[in-house]
Parts: C-alpha cells; sequence; structure tokens
C-alpha cells in the first residue's frame, strides 16, 4: 500500500492545477487550511532557485474531530497533505494517503475513519 495517491495534469498552468485542487478538495468536504510554498520559502531563506512546489493542508472538520475523540494524539499526523508541483510532463498532484498511514495503530475505530478518509482523498485525486 502507498502512502500516497497522485495524478499528473496536463493543464495550462501551475496556479489552474492549485485552484482545481481546491475545487476538488470542497467538492469532498475539506477546507484548506494552510498553504505553504516551498519555492518561495527556499528563495527567502535559502536563496536557492527551485520549482514551483505547494503543499496545501486540508481538513475535513468532521474527520478530524472523529479521529481526536477516537486517538487523541492523532493531531500529530492532522491535516491532510496535498502537494502541487511542477513535474517535467504536467503538473503532479499528491494527497496522502491515511490508510496506509495508520496501519501501526492498534484502534480499529480509527482505522474505520482513516479508511473513509482515505476514500474521499482518492475521489479528490480522481476528480482532477
Amino acid at each position: 500500500m502507498s502512502y500516497f495517491f497522485s495524478k499528473t495534469l496536463q493543464t495550462s498552468s501551475f496556479e489552474e492545477a492549485v485552484i482545481k485542487t481546491k475545487e476538488a478538495l470542497k467538492k469532498e468536504e475539506f477546507g484548506v487550511i494552510g498553504e505553504i510554498d516551498f519555492q518561495k520559502t527556499f528563495k527567502e531563506k535559502l536563496g536557492v532557485d527551485f520549482r514551483k512546489y505547494i503543499v496545501l493542508q486540508a481538513c475535513s472538520h468532521a474527520d478530524a474531530y472523529k479521529s481526536i475523540i477516537a486517538e487523541e494524539k492523532i493531531g500529530l499526523l492532522l491535516p491532510c497533505n496535498l502537494l502541487v508541483q511542477e513535474k517535467g510532463d504536467g503538473i503532479e498532484i499528491c494527497s496522502i494517503n491515511p490508510d496506509s498511514m495508520m496501519q501501526g495503530l492498534e484502534n480499529e475505530k480509527m482505522q474505520e475513519i482513516a479508511t473513509d478518509v482515505s476514500q474521499k482523498l482518492q475521489q479528490v485525486i480522481n476528480r482532477l
């Protein structure tokens, strides 16, 4: 089982790919609560040129609540991250696979939630 889902888009712009990803997340009831622009950060902090590489921090608030009730320290693994990055053949969108991340937990309820969230994130990738 892979720790991520991915898809490469042939789109006119990186910014369009970010917008499409946010729209697909919204359809699955995820909100984007944070955004990390590594290209900008690497330039500002290290003086390094880097390809376009943004991490979207997404949260399904209902699922996050259920997760914290089921496993109080699960917040260490929240929110769900999605990566939008320039690649030679297009724009790659990757999502974390919560199902694979929860394999080490011995918490049946958390496994159920992770499977549900994984299905939603796979649907986000499929929508793109």
